[in-house]
């Protein structure tokens, strides 16, 4: 896949978002993932396109099934960022995965490892907060 080709596909993603149709938008997020060259871009492109699902707004608090599916097909990419980087921001992506598919007790060990990490780096970043706050809610 192309990263013009990663672009125009997130492109579709977010024009069915913004029109409303999440369920497709979802499906959409879902086909991206599984695709096995989504694994193949640049880790910061992978980030992007996966914080944008993730950290969506105005989604429906139980998820649909296109939301769980679309989840289920992000962990792969997420697990291996995790694995390759240990980037607490990718641990936190994947504790939100895991939360969505009701992996709770898998959520709570993701967070807590990524807030060690991040507590070596900056014990005063807002990743710190937001991490801890997430434990919090499980």
């Amino acid at each position: 896949m192309a990263n013009e080709a990663l672009v125009q596909a997130v492109k579709s993603i977010v024009t069915l978002a913004r029109g409303g149709d999440l369920d497709a938008a979802y499906r959409g997020y879902r086909d991206l993932f599984q695709k096995p060259d989504f694994l193949k871009q640049r880790p910061e492109d992978q980030r992007q396109v996966l914080r944008l699902m993730i950290l969506a707004k105005g989604v429906p608090s139980t998820p649909t099934e296109a939301m769980i599916e679309a989840h289920r097909a992000a962990v792969p990419a997420l697990t291996e960022l995790v694995s390759i980087h240990g980037d607490p921001g990718d641990h936190e992506l994947l504790g939100l995965c895991h939360v969505v598919l009701g992996n709770l007790e898998s959520a709570d060990k993701i967070f807590r490892a990524g807030l060690r990490l991040e507590r070596e780096r900056n014990p005063q970043s807002d990743l710190c907060g937001t991490l801890m706050k997430r434990i919090s809610l499980l």
